[in-house]
């Protein structure tokens, strides 16, 4: 799985009984081979991806290619990424407690 594909199944298998009411938008910046800005925009019960990131984001990831690939294929869970430094996380820290929702559950 790519990168860019991790993204295409996050908006193809969103679940807005996942996220409530939700409207935020969440920034991820990749790094590694497959580096890149996206932003995740949830608002009214709808996810859209926005490649090349937004301006100013509720919350900023930071994490690589990699472990971006890993933790939505849930191999790494988000917690423990978070507490070994895997992920950065900037912003409203409470959205970054409600991430795990967004991620499809295969």
């Amino acid at each position: 799985m790519t990168v860019a594909e991790t993204f295409e199944n996050l908006q193809r298998d969103f679940n807005p009984a996942a996220v409530g009411d939700l409207n935020k938008t969440i920034q991820v910046n990749i790094s590694g081979e497959e580096a890149g800005k996206w932003a995740v925009k949830i608002a009214d019960q709808k996810c859209e991806i926005i490649p090349g990131g937004v301006e100013k984001p509720d919350m900023t990831i930071s994490i690589s290619d990699k472990d971006w690939i890993a933790l939505i294929e849930r191999k790494l869970e988000p917690v423990n990424a978070f507490m070994t430094g895997k992920i950065k996380v900037s912003g409203e820290m409470g959205l970054a407690m409600r991430l795990n929702n967004l991620i499809p559950k295969n």
